[in-house]
C-alpha cells in the first residue's frame, strides 16, 4: 500500500493537469483541420452609430472655400510673448459632433441629420450626395471617425480596465488580449457581454470561448461601450473562502505530506 502512494500521486497530478488544460484552452471544440473561410462581404464588421457617440467629420477638396463651411474648426488660440512682438498660434482642430439621444447631429448647411444605426460609410455617402452640388471641380472626400470606440473588460483578466481602439473593430478575443488575456481562474465557457443598443435597451450575451461557433455570436464583435465580464471558476471561488494564513497552512501541509511520502518511499527502498 505504501509503495502505491507515489504512483497514486502521479496519477492524480496527471489527471489534474489534463483537466486544467481543457479548462484553459480556447476553441478546444474546433475541428482538427482548420478550414479556410471563403471571402464574404457579410463577414466584415462595421460599427453602427449610436446616441452619445462622438463623430469627427471632415470634408476635404481642391476647393478650400467650398469645403471650409462643412468643417467645424475650433477657434485658434493666440498668445503673445513678453516683448509683444511675436505671436504663437495653436494648430486648428476639428470639433466632434455629439449624437443626441434621438440619434441626430446638426451639420453645417444641411442642418439636422438622423445618423442613428448608420454605418460610417452610410453617413459619408449621405453627406457627399447632399454637398456635391456645391463643388464645381471634383468631388470632395468625406471622412468620418467614431472617437469614443472603447470597451470595458472586468473580472478574471490580468489587466482589467477601459480600452480604446482606432480601427473601430474588436472581436472578443482582441478585447481580452488588450486586457492581457484571462487568468487561469476565468470561466472560458461563460464570458458575459453587457451591451446597450441604439434605443437604450440593455442586453446580456453569454459566450463560450471553448466552442468554435462563438464566431457566430452577436457579441463576437464588440461594439462601442460594451462591458466584458469574465466570471471566476470554482477554484477561485473556493480559494476566496480562505484567508492568506489559511492558504499558507494548506500549502505547508501539502509540502509536509509530499516530504513524508518521499521519506517513506526512500525508507522502504533501503530496507529491501
Amino acid at each position: 500500500m505504501i509503495r502505491s502512494i507515489p504512483l497514486l500521486l502521479i496519477i492524480a497530478l496527471s489527471i489534474t493537469a489534463c483537466s486544467s488544460v481543457e479548462n484553459i484552452a480556447y476553441m478546444q471544440q474546433s475541428e482538427k483541420r482548420i478550414k479556410e473561410i471563403e471571402n464574404n462581404s457579410s463577414l466584415f464588421y462595421e460599427a453602427k452609430i449610436k446616441p452619445k457617440d462622438l463623430l469627427t467629420i471632415t470634408v476635404v477638396s481642391t476647393e478650400p472655400e467650398a469645403s471650409r463651411i462643412y468643417n467645424l474648426i475650433t477657434p485658434q488660440l493666440q498668445t503673445q510673448t513678453m516683448s509683444m512682438t511675436n505671436q504663437i498660434f495653436s494648430q486648428p482642430a476639428i470639433q466632434p459632433y455629439l449624437v443626441d439621444n434621438e440619434g441626430n447631429i446638426n451639420f453645417p448647411v444641411l442642418g439636422k441629420i438622423h445618423v442613428k444605426d448608420m454605418t460610417k460609410k452610410d453617413l459619408e455617402n449621405y453627406i457627399l450626395e447632399k454637398i456635391k452640388p456645391a463643388f464645381t471641380k471634383e468631388l470632395p472626400i468625406v471622412t468620418i471617425r467614431i472617437n469614443n470606440y472603447s470597451i470595458n473588460v472586468l473580472g478574471e483578466v490580468n489587466a482589467p480596465g477601459n480600452y480604446s481602439t482606432f480601427n473601430e473593430r474588436l472581436t472578443i478575443f482582441e478585447g481580452l488580449a488588450l486586457a492581457r488575456d484571462m487568468t487561469i481562474y476565468g470561466k472560458r465557457e461563460n464570458v458575459k457581454v453587457l451591451r446597450e443598443d441604439s434605443d437604450g435597451n440593455k442586453k446580456y450575451y453569454t459566450l463560450n470561448l471553448n466552442d468554435k461557433n462563438v464566431i457566430n455570436s452577436p457579441a463576437y464583435f464588440l461594439e462601442q461601450n460594451d462591458v466584458v465580464y469574465v466570471e471566476p471558476n470554482q477554484s477561485r471561488a473556493n480559494s476566496s473562502k480562505y484567508g492568506a494564513a489559511e492558504s499558507f497552512r494548506i500549502s505547508s501541509i501539502s509540502v509536509l505530506i509530499s516530504l513524508a511520502t518521499m521519506g517513506v518511499t526512500i525508507f522502504t527502498a533501503t530496507r529491501r
